[in-house]
């Protein structure tokens, strides 16, 4: 093997495929980057079993070289030095050559590495996936889809199932659903789906939390490819793979209210600025209670008490409030995570007593909806 590689262009693949690295794996070879280097350009391999990250390098981008082959070949290298070697090197270009059976010398300006690798041919093959049937999506929506769902997952290891995202695909709508048992949050959106439909896809939350960090902030088309326990993602030059969480995701049609009995309507931001005010005050207690008084004159009080440290009264105007007067407490970081991933300037929040979940939606569409349970206080 051996090869120039402009260093940019493998600074940026060498993060991608670091993403499945683990260093807590048992089998040594995962803790290595995979390098397998054609006549056609070069790919980068991580795993940690669970993720599969891989990264094609093209010999030219925008008719720019940037790699020049001169012998193909293969090898293994350890990620906790090879990430950092590369970003260290001063020049622009850097030259990989095959010295042993398993090292490999790294050059770059006045500057040289002799690294030691491991044998190419014991890294596991990646997942073999039919790709029969196949979901496309704009990278900035799903990007947004996850982003809006994926804070409310478990992050408990006792119901494995709720530390992922629920993915369904029906009719054209899909749907991504979290929950953690104290909120749940649900994200709707309308896709091209070519007949395609499943139900009972949970990708785990680590995997959406890295797939975030790769998926571009544009409308570039992403194609998604689900299996019985596998989910592949493939965007320009990467493929993602990971796998599904084994299990029955709990039926949550039932704990959705299917109207309040107090609806209001208020202005995103003074809702949030008031909650995180009244959080300062709250943030010591365990549950983080803020409490919340619908007052007469379209007037909401937002409070916080805490014996040790103080307290916080204050009022904002709602701006269109249908039914009975409410008071109600709940955790203000749940509510604060619900509101920050919401993408509307005015929401609607709907109750249906005081000791029953509580529903907010954005008043300008019904893609998005954030349940959250109160916390009994009286």
């Amino acid at each position: 093997m051996h090869f120039f590689i402009d260093k940019n262009q493998l600074i940026d693949a060498i993060q991608h495929v670091n993403k499945a690295v683990s260093t807590k794996t048992t089998i040594p070879i995962l803790t290595g980057i995979k390098f397998d280097l054609a006549s056609d350009g070069l790919v980068l391999t991580g795993s940690d079993s669970d993720i599969s990250i891989q990264v094609f390098v093209p010999i030219t981008k925008n008719d720019q070289e940037i790699v020049k082959v001169i012998k193909p070949g293969k090898i293994v290298l350890p990620a906790k030095y090879i990430v950092d070697i590369v970003k260290k090197l001063p020049g622009s270009e850097i030259e990989f050559s095959l010295v042993d059976t398993f090292s490999v010398l790294i050059r770059s300006a006045s500057t040289e590495f002799k690294l030691n690798g491991y044998d190419p041919e014991e890294y596991p093959e990646l997942p073999q996936i039919e790709e029969d049937q196949v979901l496309t999506i704009n990278s900035d929506l799903l990007k947004s889809m996850i982003r809006q769902t994926i804070f409310a997952v478990s992050t408990l290891e006792n119901r494995p199932i709720l530390t992922g995202v629920l993915w369904k695909l029906n009719q054209g709508k899909l749907s991504f659903v979290s929950t953690d048992s104290h909120r749940l949050s649900m994200r709707e959106a309308n896709v091209e789906e070519n007949g395609l439909t499943f139900d009972n896809v949970v990708v785990p939350g680590k995997t959406l939390q890295e797939l975030t960090k790769i998926l571009e902030d544009d409308s570039i088309p992403v194609h998604i490819v689900v299996t019985d326990n596998q989910i592949l993602v493939k965007m320009e030059n990467v493929l993602f793979y990971s796998r599904l969480l084994d299990g029955t995701y709990p039926d949550i049609s039932r704990i959705i209210p299917e109207k309040g009995k107090t609806v209001m309507t208020v202005t995103k931001q003074s809702l949030l600025d008031a909650i995180e005010r009244a959080a300062l005050i709250a943030k010591n207690d365990k549950t983080n209670i803020v409490k919340l008084s619908i007052l007469e004159e379209l007037l909401l009080e937002i409070t916080s008490n805490s014996p040790e440290v103080g307290k916080v009264t204050e009022h904002i105007k709602v701006n269109q409030l249908d039914g009975e007067a409410l008071k109600i407490s709940f955790n203000a970081k749940y509510t604060l995570e619900a509101l920050k991933a919401m993408d509307s300037q005015e929401i609607k929040i709907e109750f249906t007593g005081a000791l029953s979940p509580f529903v907010l939606k954005p008043t300008d569409h019904d893609r998005i909806l954030h349940l959250i349970l109160p916390v009994r206080t009286f």
